[in-house]
């Protein structure tokens, strides 16, 4: 079996890659930068310019399936220019392959792609699932930018792809992500919850994750499917949490949501948004979290 993997050199997909490689899985990955292309049996580098709509169509060759991760990190200040540049690093990457399918023979029947909770509305009471009406759906920035994601996606079934796509929560890792931003002020003695610290937060080990998109390709699932563990906790136990695995004291009142806003802009919905989000349509498949609490995920990580 041969994978197509873009964002590949990413914190999600450089795990990825080393999964597939444990598992026999050969990989095909889509790099922006010549000097990252790497040619072995098992590891072959191809050239894309999304921008200018350039793709190496060879990238297909005797793939079978795409995993798709590309997309600019959000967690970065939104100018009206970078907000532009989160919407189509992710649309127009997804066109761009599209296209180049459709110009070529091939033998890709698969493809499972990220997204993310983010298309939910905020909500400290509602459990969010995955076939609910789209009345329950953010209709602010962030909302709009997972649906157009998902709309681009959604086209690879015009020429008889299956499709699926992860709704990922907050991914915790050891290196990069949310977790190292967390714990950077924890570690200098200035953490504290953010906002009222009541906003759930849907998160996910970093294994899980890549396990699950490697369980959807070996299992063909598709349709939405949430990418949280089972067990969400909210900001405030998250910090603690952290802060007692590290053995650092909180000694600070709550971050103000005003001062978060003043600060991020925009950007401050990300983390005073609240998502309680259901992991039990990607169970009922028979997917098994290896990491099910926040404790014995802290534990691995930290």
């Amino acid at each position: 079996m041969r994978f197509l993997i873009t964002g590949a050199t990413g914190m999600i997909g450089s795990k990825l890659v080393e999964q597939c490689h444990d598992l026999g899985i050969a990989v095909n990955y889509l790099t922006t930068s010549k000097n990252k292309i790497t040619k072995t049996d098992h590891y072959k580098g191809f050239y894309w310019n999304p921008q200018n709509q350039e793709i190496d169509s060879a990238c297909f060759h005797e793939v079978d399936a795409i995993v798709n991760l590309v997309g600019a990190n959000v967690a970065e200040r939104w100018t009206t220019k970078y907000k532009k540049e989160i919407i189509e690093s992710r649309t127009k990457t997804a066109a761009l392959m599209l296209n180049a399918l459709k110009q070529i023979d091939h033998q890709v029947s698969y493809l499972v792609s990220a997204s993310a909770i983010g298309i939910y509305k905020s909500s400290l009471t509602k459990l969010h699932t995955e076939d609910e009406d789209s009345e329950f759906y953010n209709n602010e920035y962030i909302g709009h930018v997972v649906q157009e994601w998902e709309a681009a996606v959604d086209g690879f079934s015009e020429i008889g792809i299956d499709v699926a796509k992860l709704r990922i929560g907050l991914v915790l890792a050891e290196k990069g992500g949310a977790l190292e931003r967390i714990l950077q002020p924890i570690n200098y003695y200035v953490g504290a919850p953010l906002g009222s610290g009541k906003q759930w937060q849907s998160w996910i080990h970093v294994n899980d994750l890549v396990s699950m998109f490697i369980y959807a390709v070996k299992h063909q699932l598709t349709g939405v499917f949430n990418a949280v563990a089972p067990n969400p906790v909210t900001n405030k136990e998250l910090t603690k949490c952290i802060a007692e695995k590290v053995g650092k004291p909180l000694w600070l009142p709550n971050v103000p949501g005003f001062a978060l806003k003043f600060a991020l802009g925009e950007m401050s919905t990300i983390v005073l948004a609240s998502q309680l989000v259901s992991s039990k349509k990607i169970q009922s498949e028979g997917f098994q979290f290896e990491y099910t609490y926040l404790k014995n995920t802290l534990e691995d990580l930290l």
